[in-house]
């Protein structure tokens, strides 16, 4: 029973782990937000974005609220800039690191300190743009989607900036140029759909398909890189 317990309870506290995570991550991105555009959603895409996801990760509203309060508030002294690190993890594999600091000097020797000790290399910036796409992608849950004849949703999102359609057991992703997220996201609403998240991601355009001790070593280094508290977002192109 103790044996039991002890996994049970690391599955727990991982859980907790990666719900902290999430948490600290979207309560930055408030920030930013807040500080770019003021802390009326209606006012602010981005911040109205923002919360949409943290109550996709069931983040409580009292911590929202508290985070949209303390970023609009004159004694605030959190000023988060959005750095992204560029580089390779072993065996080729490309890694972008998304992050939002205060301490831009900090971040810079920590980012490389983990792709040394995961044996890759950082690069210079723009050196992954031919692996990377930076794409708008919104997630709707299945279930929402009613009876909608996939084919016939695709056809209704073209002139909205739509790239493709894609789904599994639970989910319907809709993938578009970045530069139309905003229009896209205005579309579904207008179709009377329910956003479940809504991101603006790196999606690969080639994928590099590596052994499973070799993708233990790549993804040993993005946790590693997921781990650091100025980290938001990595994203490799294992397949």
């Amino acid at each position: 029973m103790g044996r039991i317990f002890e996994k049970r309870k690391h599955t727990m506290f991982a859980r907790f782990d990666r719900m902290a995570k999430q948490f600290t991550r979207i309560g930055k991105e408030i920030a930013i937000a807040v500080k770019q555009s003021g802390p009326n959603p209606e006012n602010n895409p981005k911040l109205r974005t923002v919360m949409q996801n943290a109550k996709a990760v069931n983040m409580p509203k009292d911590r929202v609220d508290a985070a949209i309060k303390r970023a609009s508030s004159k004694g605030d002294s959190a000023d988060y800039e959005e750095v992204r690190f560029e580089g390779y993890a072993p065996h080729g594999v490309g890694v972008l690191v998304e992050t939002a600091t205060d301490n831009n000097t900090r971040t810079v020797a920590n980012v490389r300190m983990h792709f040394n000790k995961g044996g890759g290399a950082m690069g210079k910036t723009g050196s992954l743009d031919f692996i990377f796409t930076r794409k708008g992608v919104l997630k709707i849950q299945k279930e929402k989607m009613g009876n909608r004849d996939l084919d016939e949703f695709e056809f209704e999102l073209i002139d909205f900036g739509l790239d493709e359609v894609a789904f599994d057991d639970e989910m319907v992703y809709v993938y578009c140029d970045f530069t139309a997220f905003g229009q896209m996201q205005k579309a579904l609403e207008d179709l009377g759909l329910e956003v479940h998240t809504a991101e603006l991601q790196y999606v690969p355009n080639t994928y590099v398909d590596l052994t499973e001790e070799q993708a233990k070593e790549v993804l040993d280094l993005v946790d590693r890189l997921e781990g650091d508290d100025d980290v938001q977002n990595v994203y490799h192109n294992l397949r």
